[in-house]
């Protein structure tokens, strides 16, 4: 799930919000309100995490723009603070209570990563610079979110008359003894 985001949010990073940029869109936090305005990455992810119900998908940092991408407990901000350490390693898996939670590093892909995060009226931080580790997606599933098991029906009784109930005919075979 946590390469699937991440491959989302980098496709849509490079390849919608780079690619538009010199036709006129631009990327606002006020976005849905103007039609010619396409959501930040953060919010592209938070849209469409939020299709999901078995699973929940975020962004978190220890020095987010937004107040609610802070970690929510003191696991996740170790597992930022790995991510920050090794930025070779790739995710940092682990048990957090009642949920399986996986972190993944956030990365200033491009310029304007840095140059919005660093500028924001409400940035804790600004001194970013491209391929900094600005933050984690993070998933996170309750240990006990297993869908219902499906209900089978049960079982039907034969019809009269049905394969089941016709017993083959038997045969007086003289000829096997």
């Amino acid at each position: 799930i946590l390469d699937v985001v991440k491959a989302f949010r980098t496709a849509y990073v490079l390849h919608v919000v780079e690619h538009t940029k010199e036709s006129g869109l631009s990327t606002l936090e006020d976005w849905a309100g103007n039609a010619h305005a396409l959501p930040l990455p953060a919010q592209f992810v938070k849209e469409a995490a939020g299709q999901f119900k078995s699973v929940e998908i975020g962004l978190i940092s220890q020095t987010p723009v937004n107040p609610t991408n802070r970690p929510r407990t003191d696991a996740e901000v170790e597992a930022l603070l790995q991510l920050e350490k090794d930025r070779s390693r790739g995710v940092v898996t682990f048990v957090d209570g009642n949920q399986f939670k996986a972190v993944s590093a956030d990365l200033a892909l491009v310029r304007s990563c840095v140059d919005c995060h660093n500028a924001h009226p409400r940035a804790s931080r600004r001194n970013f610079e491209q391929w900094d580790v600005m933050g984690g997606l993070v998933v996170r599933m309750n240990r006990d979110a297993q869908p219902p098991a499906l209900q089978l029906p049960p079982e039907p009784q034969p019809r009269p008359g049905s394969p089941e109930r016709i017993k083959p005919p038997t045969f007086d075979t003289p000829w096997l003894k």
